[in-house]
């Protein structure tokens, strides 16, 4: 709960400061996975790399939908795109960039640790980066600053997440498919101030009261399904509108939205059964406030397709920032 509350202080203080923040946590971040890759790298043994996959396919699935929860936050960038000086080539090359380089990075994390200590080791293990540090320089200091690591960078998907949805709000308050309170932005920090509390507050209830690994696996089958329809999307859209003015094209079309409907599926598949309930309930919510308030209210639906003209001037940031 303390990490939600600093992460709206910063949301609501302005893009400015959420943005410094969560470069001074990147860059802490990479400091501290890079330090474990040397520690690691030093105490290489190919020897524990041997059998590479003892669980299988099965077990790749099952690790893969476990370590998703760290790509969390990657598509929070899509939302930022009025705070963009140049959306259209910026928001794509920011993505891309940055999910091969974090690939890059924890592959390297995972060949160190599982070659500094071997794999039986390290799996199922809490705070395993924390364990290896400690096995191979013999002290707990090298683990303490791995485990704050941790901390620093769950407190960075918090702050990502928490921006994402309170963009996505905005957009859909302006329709009218969710209350206006949510598109009220604040004319001394440009932010949507009650939108950002509100979205605190129902963060916080969860994480105080819900075991962690109920969360993250919530918070992955959520994110998963969500960049599902997106690939839905993109198919329809270039069925029905295929004049469309597009500032980006996705490449290797359909290959691209039907492997990313496919492999979203997969990692879902691998949450388990109750958290597939749980979804399930928060669908039903979600479909009956649309039933309920977001159809009746919503401007495009009532224009059949007109384009929206939002009363509020929108979140920009300054062109000199």
């Amino acid at each position: 709960m303390i990490v939600i509350a600093l992460a709206c202080v910063l949301l609501v203080r302005g893009v400015r400061e959420s943005a410094r923040a969560t470069a001074a946590m990147a860059v802490l971040k990479l400091a501290v996975l890079l330090a474990f890759c040397a520690i690691g790298f030093s105490a290489f043994q190919d020897g524990n790399l041997t059998p590479f996959s003892p669980a299988g396919l099965g077990g790749i699935g099952a690790g893969t939908t476990a370590a998703f929860f760290s790509y969390i936050g990657f598509d929070a960038i899509t939302t930022a795109g009025e705070e963009a000086k140049n959306p259209r080539r910026d928001i794509p090359v920011a993505i891309l960039v940055c999910i091969g380089l974090v690939t890059l990075l924890y592959c390297a994390v995972a060949v160190a640790a599982i070659g500094a200590v071997g794999g039986d080791q390290v799996g199922g293990r809490p705070a395993a980066l924390s364990y290896v540090v400690d096995r191979v320089t013999g002290s707990a200091i090298g683990g303490g600053v791995v485990a704050f690591g941790a901390v620093v960078a769950i407190a960075s998907v918090v702050l990502a997440v928490m921006y994402g949805q309170t963009r996505i709000l905005l957009s859909m308050s302006r329709d009218g498919l969710i209350p206006r309170v949510f598109e009220k932005v604040s004319p001394r920090t440009a932010t949507p101030v009650a939108g950002t509390l509100i979205v605190g507050a129902v963060f916080a209830l969860p994480a105080a009261f819900a075991p962690l690994d109920a969360v993250v696996n919530l918070c992955t089958i959520g994110t998963l399904a969500t960049m599902a329809a997106v690939n839905v999307s993109v198919i329809t859209l270039r069925r029905r509108e295929p004049g469309l003015a597009r500032t980006f094209r996705v490449p290797l079309y359909p290959a691209t939205p039907l492997l990313g409907v496919g492999f979203c599926l997969y990692l879902m598949y691998e949450t388990g059964g109750a958290t597939w309930l749980q979804f399930a309930v928060f669908l039903a919510v979600g479909l009956l406030v649309y039933t309920a308030y977001g159809r009746r209210h919503s401007r495009l639906a009532g224009a059949e397709g007109a384009p929206v003209t939002p009363e509020g001037d929108a979140e920009r940031v300054p062109q000199e920032a």
